[in-house]
């Protein structure tokens, strides 16, 4: 039977200590890798087809602006084919694997598209509210105000990447009546529920506004062409669809 070298149990033994902390120092990073925080929401489980709760209502809002040509995403709780459609079409937006089911990929993409407060980095609540800072004296409450305007911020969101990443400007978000009657604007007015927006011209045109919108969960798009709206597009979420931009072809 051959023995061993004294002199190489050091080696091996050194050896060993080195795999050892290699493989532990690999699953540290491995776990800090998959693990998420984020400061607005942190999903905790990957979400699909049969999936319910408040995490699949927060991934259903950030999605909404991806529900296919005139379509509108429920925002109901419920993953059902509607939004594993969304999230497909969101992934495929981002680059992602388009599979359907919102895992750690598409959490991660949307960690990086919302602040703190749960915004799209590219809008904000002051963006979508010039009226007042409490939301307050709508046609709903000041937080379901503020939590259309969340809704439509995402919207805003989709369309903005559709349209190549480049600026969209904000014009009019939500009023209270006193600021409504202010500017003139009609008594049932979307933007007294908070859920409405006017875009301004910009590095896209309104008609392009008002024609790439009707991809992005909008149900009311009204433009050139329409009553009052030669300067802006607007857009909402009204329960029955109405689109009209008859200067755009809408």
């Amino acid at each position: 039977m051959s023995r061993r070298s004294p002199r190489s149990l050091p080696l091996r033994l050194l050896l060993s200590f080195v795999m050892i902390m290699a493989a532990s120092t690999a699953g540290v990073v491995a776990t800090a890798g998959t693990a998420q925080a984020d400061g607005c929401y942190t999903w905790s489980r990957t979400l699909s087809q049969g999936a319910s709760g408040a995490d699949v209502t927060a991934l259903q809002i950030r999605v909404a602006g991806y529900p296919g040509y005139g379509g509108v995403l429920a925002i109901d709780g419920a993953y059902g084919p509607g939004t594993a459609a969304a999230v497909k079409r969101f992934q495929a937006a981002y680059g992602l694997a388009a599979d359907g089911v919102a895992g750690p990929a598409t959490f991660s993409k949307i960690y990086a598209l919302q602040d703190d407060d749960c915004t799209p980095v590219h809008f904000s609540y002051a963006e979508l509210n010039d009226c007042n800072t409490t939301w307050a004296g709508g046609a709903v409450s000041a937080a379901t105000a503020k939590s259309n305007a969340l809704r439509t911020m995402w919207k805003l969101e989709a369309l903005r990447h559709a349209l190549g990443d480049q600026s969209i400007r904000v014009t009019s978000g939500f009023r209270s009546h006193a600021c409504n009657d202010a500017v003139g604007g009609a008594s049932s007015s979307r933007h007294l529920y908070g859920d409405a927006a006017d875009l301004g011209a910009g590095p896209h045109s309104l008609c392009r506004l008002a024609q790439q919108a009707r991809n992005h969960g909008f149900n009311g798009i009204l433009g050139p062409g329409y009553p009052g709206h030669s300067d802006h597009t607007h857009v909402d979420h009204r329960s029955a669809r109405f689109w009209s931009a008859s200067g755009c072809g809408i």
